[in-house]
């Protein structure tokens, strides 16, 4: 079978509109579902390598115990969209609309969402190796017992974004935290980020 041949033939192909449909216990790699429209679906331990979503719409459909290597989003519509424990390679959200989606549990290698428009997006328990948010704008963000290696928000737009409950380990592009709360704890841990940034000598004289 070719790549994405497992996909079209469950549905899961360009254009599609699928509605109150479970895909369960599939290899969908390579499917081509761009500009599809899933309502209400269900897709439960799943493999998702190299599966195509660029500009589909995804509304009231979650995401549980699948695993992607890649996984393309860009320019897509996520509405009360769920992802549960979960292991992500690269997500490529880039210039897409996020509004009311969540990621509980799992790892996510990668999230992209540069330029992308994030209105109430919440992550909890899940470790996240790059948060990519440079350029985006984003209104409400909650991170509960998060994990991120390395967060970009380089030229973002912050609004009510709340970091208190991720562990940072790098950040880029310090300008952009702008509009976000922190904890007194990262806080000094950021500090010598935010000296350098200022182009502060600090001295122990």
């Amino acid at each position: 079978m070719t790549a994405g041949a497992a996909g079209a033939r469950h549905g899961l192909e360009q254009d599609a509109v699928l509605d109150g449909e479970t895909f369960a216990d599939l290899d969908l790699t390579g499917a081509d579902a761009g500009n599809a429209r899933l309502l209400e679906c269900a897709v439960t331990a799943c493999v998702l390598d190299d599966v195509r979503l660029r500009r589909a719409r995804l509304v009231d459909t979650t995401f549980t115990a699948v695993r992607s290597t890649s996984l393309d989003l860009a320019s897509a519509e996520l509405l009360d969209v769920g992802f549960e424990g979960c292991r992500l390679g690269a997500v490529q959200a880039h210039g897409g609309e996020l509004t009311r989606v969540r990621v509980a549990g799992g790892k996510v290698d990668y999230l992209d969402l540069r330029e992308a428009t994030v209105v109430d997006l919440a992550l909890s328990g899940v470790v996240v190796g790059d948060l990519d948010l440079a350029g985006a704008t984003v209104k409400r963000l909650r991170l509960d017992d998060v994990q991120v290696e390395r967060l970009d928000v380089a030229g973002a737009t912050l609004t009510d974004v709340d970091l208190r409950g991720t562990t940072l380990r790098r950040v880029d592009g310090l300008a952009g935290l702008a509009g976000a709360t922190i904890s007194s704890v990262q806080l000094v841990e950021l500090a010598p980020l935010l000296a350098a940034h200022l182009g502060l000598v600090v001295s122990d004289d």
